[in-house]
């Protein structure tokens, strides 16, 4: 395999939980090019660290042509039939995927549902590398952490520098769902037992929330500020190689079923997972350094007491 592309859209945590299928084709074809057309943002995270060479944004319109029943623009089709594997992971209810692949007698097609069908999620991503002869399992377990990646000239060397002490905790009260968040009450009743110093990770989907309680400077960057008496710093809207720097600097973190928590785990750092509607065998990263607690499915079961002791 000389050139390989792969289809896989979604946000950060589905990115993140295929990383084991890129790890095991990086190490099955060291030299080959592998690129990816789906999350741009979070895909550049295996750019950065030799996993893919390049990412492409599924928003792209060319790649909308796949799916129509039209001849693919000429540029496009020659750029796809220099890949000798193309491996599929879109949504392709209709198989217009299927019917345009291989372009040629010499291409490869390799395609799984969007969604996981067996569990952990990492374990469907990886179920197409077989065809390969490819052993991918070892992974899930083994991925070596992201690392801090800081280019000379990059907006990192200045994040480190006002990240001057460690934290030894990190909070991300948020997901994609609020039905998958624990009660905001309950992370109020719990933060002022915690030791501080501790950082809180939010994003365009918290800020409503935390607005509503009146707390000041909620701008973009790093931001101190107090909850009870517990002395926090906020990371409001970081970038993700931000964040992945921020994630080495803290001892533990707690969050939810998130894209952020499996980043978290993907930085190697000990996490503790609320879970309540969806399921941790399928959801929670497959590592031994995370901890999941679910009282059924509802979030609010899961008291602080019982977070603060499993802390």
């Amino acid at each position: 395999m000389r050139r390989i592309l792969i289809l896989r859209g979604g946000a950060l945590g589905d990115f993140i939980v295929t990383l084991p299928a890129l790890a095991a084709l990086r190490a099955a074809f060291p030299t080959a090019r592998i690129e990816l057309a789906g999350n741009a943002p979070a895909a550049a995270l295996a750019v950065a660290r030799g996993l893919l060479d390049a990412a492409h944004s599924q928003h792209e319109s060319r790649w909308s042509s796949l799916y129509s029943t039209t001849p693919l623009p000429p540029d496009f089709a020659a750029f796809l039939a220099s890949f000798d594997l193309i491996l599929n992971f879109w949504p392709d209810p209709d198989a217009d995927l299927a019917r345009r692949f291989p372009l040629h007698p010499a291409q490869r097609f390799l395609t799984a549902p969007a969604l996981p069908t067996q569990p952990p999620a990492a374990a469907h991503y990886c179920a197409p590398l077989h065809a390969l002869g490819l052993t991918p399992t070892a992974f899930f377990h083994s991925l070596a952490p992201l690392s801090v990646s800081s280019p000379p000239g990059s907006r990192l060397s200045a994040l480190n520098s006002r990240l001057s002490a460690s934290f030894p905790l990190a909070l991300h009260p948020g997901s994609g769902s609020s039905n998958k968040n624990w009660p905001l009450a309950h992370w109020l009743a719990l933060i002022p037992q915690l030791p501080g110093p501790l950082i809180i990770i939010l994003g365009e989907a918290e800020l409503p929330v935390w607005s509503a309680l009146n707390l000041t400077r909620l701008s973009p960057g790093l931001t101190p500020h107090h909850v009870g008496s517990t002395a926090v710093t906020l990371a409001i809207n970081l970038p993700l190689e931000d964040l992945v720097t921020v994630l080495h600097r803290t001892g533990r973190f707690l969050g939810h079923d998130s894209g952020i928590s499996h980043l978290a785990a993907a930085c190697g750092v000990p996490s503790l997972l609320l879970f309540g509607p969806t399921d941790p065998a399928m959801w929670s990263p497959p590592a031994p350094h995370v901890k999941v607690i679910r009282r059924g499915t509802s979030l609010a079961s899961i008291s602080p007491t019982a977070v603060l002791a499993a802390l």
